[in-house]
């Protein structure tokens, strides 16, 4: 008996430095992990301990899964230029097995799994500028972050898709052309350089009536390519879609009226469309749709992290948490 439960002592251990350890994924032929999707195969099915993929440099051209039963997984990158995951799947490419891709199907890299944080990495999908709706990243899991990533494609690149769930963005770089950050989540993006290359659309948030906070952007940099010049803060992919910017420096690129209906007046009277101290070339906020609001000073002060994430934090989150809507520009 006593043989035994050492047996199994030593097993728990075992299981314990396996959940604990560093993966290293390189592309060096010696190498054990020599693709992102196979460091995470490796972990267990229902882990429940933080488990860290180090991603040394190098373009892995693979579609990446986090399965639903993969929490916990922390993905840390070399350097945010460097270390590029990226593959060219769209909407319409039809697959051995008879499948048609669509826009929930077509990501390069797809978020299941709850409590995921990443670091240092780009994701991209590279099908092309006229390729249609081409996802970089889908996330439908709850408690994803990512700090200093790089988030690029054309169309539809960044796919929030959990209805309701939480995600924070920090330092982060994200391009594209039409509605390329989409969705039903609850995102903030914290200090984010938002760069258009197509005159369209930067948001298309398809909030649920009863989630009060859909997309809300603190202190972000919002550019363009050099011949951009018609380019709208969002257009409501649902009646009730949700999205603020709060302390955002817009350039000449975002049109005056600011938003879109979608060609649909009726979504005048339902979709949250706010601002709050937006400055630059495109903040002018005169000639901004009527059906839009410019927040005051206590209005805006509602939008906390407290109030948007809940009692989440995301890891490595080292901002003030008490910081409000109002407080001083950081650019």
């Amino acid at each position: 008996m006593k043989k035994y439960f050492t047996t199994i002592l030593f097993a728990i251990i075992a299981l314990q430095a396996i959940a604990h350890q560093k993966i290293i994924v390189s592309q060096d032929a010696k190498s054990k992990y020599k693709t992102v999707q196979s460091a995470i195969d490796a972990i267990p099915f229902n882990n429940k301990k933080v488990v860290t993929i180090f991603i040394k440099n190098g373009i892995y051209k693979e579609r990446v899964v986090v399965d639903t039963r993969k929490d916990f997984i922390n993905l840390i990158g070399e350097d945010k230029d460097k270390t590029i995951i990226t593959f060219n799947n769209h909407k319409g490419v039809k697959l051995d097995n008879g499948d048609t891709l669509n826009t929930w199907t077509c990501a390069s890299f797809f978020v299941y799994a709850d409590n995921f944080y990443a670091e240092n990495i780009t994701f991209e999908n590279n099908a092309g500028f006229n390729a249609g709706q081409a996802v970089a990243l889908r996330i439908e899991g709850n408690r994803a972050s990512f700090f200093n990533c790089k988030m690029v494609g054309f169309q539809d690149v960044l796919f929030l898709s959990g209805s309701g769930v939480k995600q924070y963005f920090n330092h982060c770089y994200i391009e594209g052309t039409t509605d390329f950050i989409f969705g039903a989540s609850t995102a903030v993006f914290d200090s984010c350089h938002i760069h258009s290359k197509k005159n369209s659309h930067v948001t298309a948030a398809s909030t649920n009536s009863i989630v009060p906070y859909g997309f809300v952007f603190f202190n972000c940099k919002l550019t363009a390519d050099s011949a951009i010049d018609k380019v709208s803060l969002g257009r409501p992919w649902s009646s009730t879609s949700s999205v603020t910017y709060i302390n955002c420096w817009m350039d000449k690129h975002i049109v005056a009226e600011g938003w879109n209906n979608w060609k649909n007046p009726a979504n005048e009277a339902t979709a949250r469309y706010a601002e709050y101290n937006s400055t630059g070339p495109g903040a002018n906020k005169t000639n901004r749709v009527k059906w839009s609001k410019q927040l005051n000073e206590d209005e805006a002060k509602n939008y906390t992290l407290q109030n948007i994430l809940g009692d989440w934090r995301p890891q490595k989150f080292i901002a003030n948490e008490n910081r409000t809507a109002s407080s001083k520009k950081r650019m």
